[in-house]
């Protein structure tokens, strides 16, 4: 599961940087960052929860 989401937000970033995808807060391509805040987030409580 932490690959699967590791892999989504990479991917996720990649598109930002090339095209902006809109989204309240990710509207320019400067804010990739934000998705990496979330990757980071989001990998910490997988990390955490998993036993």
């Amino acid at each position: 599961m932490n690959k699967a989401i590791s892999a989504f937000l990479l991917l996720a970033m990649l598109i930002q940087i090339i095209k902006p995808l809109g989204l309240p807060g990710l509207r320019r391509r400067a804010d990739f960052w934000k998705l990496a805040v979330v990757a980071f987030v989001a990998w910490s409580v997988t990390l955490l929860v998993r036993p």
